[in-house]
């Protein structure tokens, strides 16, 4: 019996080593081959459309532009020859220069002008001008350039001396002022006897200590009750007889008309008749009130 125990032991020892034993899963079914899926159907071919029809080219209108207007030719001007010439020399400005010019009133010029610089040298320029080869001009230079040192500056104006200011009297010396006499010098104040040094207030005895006032008492104390009211018995108000029955009065039903019956027609000639009550409802009158 034990041996068989431990037999079975083992071989649970065993297969709990080994592992989990796999499943067994059945095998996959086979899928059918797929169907064969149906050709494609041949698309109709496209339909022609029409070609375009050709449009009629857009007929242009040219701009109509108007003639040029005719400007009136400038006026004719009967020639004005003209000739000048000016010069300056200022040695004070080393302003030196001048120009001549003349002209056949045509379109022909000439002339020439000149000028020092300031290097010291000349320069003359001598030029003509018309209407077929324009202007030309020739320059000159006359003398050597000098870079010295330039002149002292000379004004050309010179600014008037104007006269001395007047010398003004000096002012009068007025006498000193006069010396007062110092003020006097006053006694010093006298040295008055110190106060005396009273003796202290004398110490009175303390004010003594009284008691509580006694509570009043008053002697005599009536015996009082304030009276008990009853309120007034007023009497009930008195039974009034109920309203008296009134009798309906009942009418006769009106009668049915009908397509062979008509109804009356009242008119001008036949008018209604005034209703008139077979009961005449009595007066009411209450009792006299009687007040208590």
């Amino acid at each position: 019996m034990a041996f068989k125990t431990v037999a079975i032991f083992a071989c649970v020892l065993a297969s709990a080593l080994a592992g989990p034993v796999a499943p067994a899963y059945p095998a996959p079914s086979a899928y059918p081959a797929p169907s064969a899926y149906p050709a494609p159907s041949a698309y109709p071919a496209p339909s022609s459309y029409p070609a375009p029809s050709a449009y009629p080219a857009p007929a242009y209108k040219p701009a109509s532009y108007s003639a040029p207007k005719a400007y009136a030719p400038e006026a004719a001007y009967a020639p004005a020859p003209y000739n000048f010439d000016y010069s300056v020399h200022d040695d004070s400005t080393y302003d030196i220069k001048s120009q001549s010019e003349y002209s056949d009133g045509n379109g022909y010029v000439k002339g020439s002008y000149s000028l020092v610089e300031a290097d010291g040298t000349k320069r003359i320029v001598e030029y003509t001008a018309d209407d077929v080869n324009g202007f030309n001009a020739e320059v000159k230079k006359e003398g050597t350039p000098s870079y010295s040192s330039a002149p002292a500056y000379k004004p050309a104006y010179k600014a008037p001396a104007y006269p001395a200011a007047p010398a003004y009297p000096a002012a009068p010396a007025y006498p000193a002022a006069p010396a007062y006499p110092a003020a006097p010098a006053y006694s010093a104040a006298p040295a008055y006897p110190a106060a005396p040094a009273y003796s202290a207030a004398p110490a009175y005895p303390a004010a003594p200590a009284y008691s509580a006032a006694p509570a009043y008492k008053p002697a005599y104390k009536p015996a009082y009750s304030a009276p008990a009211y009853s309120a007034p018995a007023y009497p009930t108000a008195p039974a009034y007889p109920a309203a008296p029955a009134y009798p309906t009065e009942s009418y006769p039903a009106a009668p049915a008309y009908g397509y062979s019956t008509p109804a009356p027609a009242y008119g001008y000639s036949t008018p209604a008749p005034a209703y008139k009550p077979s009961y005449a409802a009595p007066a009411y009158k209450p009792s006299p009130y009687k007040q208590y």
